[in-house]
């Protein structure tokens, strides 16, 4: 039973796109599936989150064989003028404590 109150709202600290970028930085060969499940995804999801942060510049990856291998741009800025400063090695490094 969810003992919240009614019409209160659930949040989170990190943001789905924050989870994925985890998980690849954890480990760069991850299979989409393997990430979908670590995050409570569906794998439709981590790839539309995999395409846009690789579209936003901290993110590539190469085929290699039938998997793909990912690598983290570290040195990328923060993309929020709020959260301007950090590079994205430091939240990483952070988060991965």
């Amino acid at each position: 039973m969810d003992d919240r109150p009614a019409g209160s709202r659930q949040w989170t600290f990190l943001t789905n796109h924050a989870r994925v970028l985890v998980q690849i930085a954890r480990d760069p060969g991850i299979r989409v599936r393997d990430i979908a499940t670590r995050c409570l995804l569906t794998e439709r999801a981590v790839q539309r989150i995999i395409v846009d942060l690789e579209q936003a510049g901290y993110l590539t990856h190469e085929r290699r064989g039938r998997a793909n291998h990912y690598h983290v741009i570290a040195s990328k800025q923060l993309r929020h003028p709020a959260d301007a400063g950090p590079t994205l090695a430091e939240l990483l490094a952070a988060l991965l404590r």
